[in-house]
């Protein structure tokens, strides 16, 4: 019989995702466990498997297409078998009719557990208070693992915020709160395994009592029937799994118990692998998916390599240990604006770049001959904004902007300077920088990249740049490529001064080079243009004292 396949709910706060790759196609055999699509969900892009074997009839939703949760992403079932009925909505029909059928029995459970309980329909919950329990994180889950709290009990917990990072059988994912109030009670500590549904934490009102509230949101039974009740229930679950448990041993041979990840234990299963023969990796020891990967026979401990006799000539294999970690640091509002800005400059404006080497043999004893002059203080940046500014008055096209419509060729010439800040990149701007001498550039430099570090800036002051310079030789760097500052239509790097061996007068002699590259937007500056420009900027660069005039 047909089975009918829908878009999965891959993370508590999904509500629609996007099928990035089907692997399979449409009439090919499909097994329980074969990878059918990877979805992106809004936390990852996961692969989804089936837990129908057939074959796959029809395929709901293409490849890049997106779709709300719960709408029809494939079906399966016997090869040429007729689904014309499913396709129409009795499929859907089917699944209400299961549905309904799952809540009377729900409902059934729930009125019988209410009558031995003796409570109300609303279950004794405190006012405000929710219960979250272990999400079901991909189709196949069955359980999962908490690798790490990041609120504690106490907290405060605002809607969005991330609680926890759950160990599914596919992936670790962080876990989002869709409620705001105190966590007033964790479930399960960190590195502990638990079904889905099981308790995860409750959140309330801080200072709310919930020591007799349990996962189903009713008051907790007698202690006594509670321990009856989860030793029955361990029975009934050892009984399913006595196979599994023989090949997947979850205690040490000395008694001691095996933390590892549900994934870990179906590929040590499959493989035949005594996990108590696995060394963990992970947190606490965990076994991971990858200390089963690279688990060999012969890596056993060393007390079975002793009782051969051996022991003391065998090499102990090395086995890397340490954890995998990362710092998770909140986007500011400025890295965002960022971002997204310079995603939208290199994705919309074709790039290209140019590059040349400057002798800067002139520039260097000139910058020396100023700065023995008293209050006076030059750098190299201050004389390749001052080179610019003066190849833009001869080079128009480059300090233009394209707008769609037409093409504007700024006729005033406005400097952006690239200022690193501990959040990131800002530009302030030096308008009308033609008309500055050198110390006056470097006065103003100084003056707006104090005010960029100490966030005093003020939002005119990075306005209205016509083209920008950014320089990233004070830290060593030769040469590099930038991404244009929108909406300009060009941008300079400038790398840092290196002593090589050059060719002067047919000579090899001791020199100093600087590399500039400009990136150009190819929709306003051509080739021809801003090499032409580059040329200029070089013959100012080689002899400053024209830029004294």
């Amino acid at each position: 019989m047909a089975e009918v396949i829908n878009m999965p709910r891959l993370s508590d706060t999904m509500e629609e995702g996007v099928v990035a790759k089907w692997l399979k196609q449409k009439g090919d055999k499909v097994e329980e466990g074969d990878i059918l699509a990877e979805i992106e969900t809004d936390k990852a892009t996961m692969e989804f498997e089936s837990f129908y074997e057939g074959t796959l009839l029809h395929i709901g939703i293409e490849e890049g297409e997106t779709a709300p949760v719960d709408t029809l992403l494939a079906i399966i079932g016997e090869e040429g078998e007729d689904i014309s009925d499913l396709l129409k909505g009795d499929g859907d029909s089917k699944k209400d009719e299961k549905k309904d059928k799952s809540d009377s029995n729900d409902e059934d459970e729930g009125e019988d557990e209410a009558e031995s309980d003796g409570d109300s329909d609303d279950g004794g919950i405190p006012e405000g208070v929710e219960i979250i329990t272990m999400p079901r994180l991909s189709d196949t889950m069955e359980e999962g693992t908490v690798a790490s709290w990041l609120k504690k009990e106490g907290d405060k917990v605002e809607e969005g915020d991330i609680l926890a990072e759950i160990e599914t059988d596919k992936a670790t994912m962080e876990f989002e709160s869709f409620y705001e109030g105190t966590l007033l009670k964790i479930g399960l500590e960190e590195g502990e395994t638990a079904k889905v549904d099981s308790l995860l934490a409750i959140i309330g009102p801080e200072g709310t009592d919930v020591s007799n509230v349990s996962v189903d949101g009713k008051s907790k039974k007698k202690s006594s029937e509670k321990s009856d009740k989860k030793k029955e229930d361990k029975s009934e679950e050892k009984e399913e799994n006595k196979s599994s448990e023989k090949k997947t041993s979850d205690s040490t041979k000395d008694g001691g118990r095996i933390f590892a990840s549900p994934l870990a234990k179906k590929m040590a299963e499959d493989k035949g692998i005594d996990l108590s023969d696995v060394q963990g990796s992970g947190g606490n020891g965990r076994i991971v998916k990858k200390d089963i990967e690279d688990y060999k026979p012969s890596e056993k401990p060393a007390e079975a390599k002793e009782s051969k006799g051996d022991a003391a000539a065998a090499p102990q294999p090395y086995v890397p240990a340490g954890e995998e970690s990362f710092e998770e640091i909140k986007n500011s509002q400025m890295r965002k604006t960022i971002a997204k800005r310079l995603g939208e400059s290199k994705f919309n404006a074709p790039h290209y770049y140019l590059t040349i080497e400057v002798d800067m043999a002139n520039a260097m004893a000139s910058r020396k001959q100023i700065n023995e002059m008293p209050d006076v203080k030059v750098s190299f940046n201050d004389m390749v904004i001052k080179a610019s500014a003066m190849a833009l008055r001869k080079h128009p096209q480059v300090n233009s902007q394209w707008t769609g419509e037409s093409m504007k060729i700024a006729k005033h010439i406005h400097m952006g300077v690239a200022v690193a800040v501990e959040e990131g990149l800002v530009v302030p701007v030096l308008k009308f920088a033609d008309q500055m001498s050198m110390t006056q550039i470097g006065n103003n430099v100084k003056d707006v990249a104090g005010k960029a570090r100490n966030k005093k800036l003020q939002p005119n002051e990075m306005e209205g740049s016509t083209f920008t310079v950014s320089n990233l030789g004070m830290f060593g760097i030769v040469e590099f490529t930038s991404i244009i500052n929108q909406p300009n239509s060009a941008i300079l790097s400038v790398g840092t001064i290196v002593e090589k061996p050059v060719v002067k007068n047919g000579q090899i002699v001791v020199g100093n080079t600087m590399k500039l590259t400009l990136a150009c937007d190819h929709r306003t500056v051509d080739g021809a243009t801003g090499a032409a420009f580059l040329k200029t900027l070089k013959t100012y660069m080689e002899n400053p004292v024209t830029m004294l005039a």
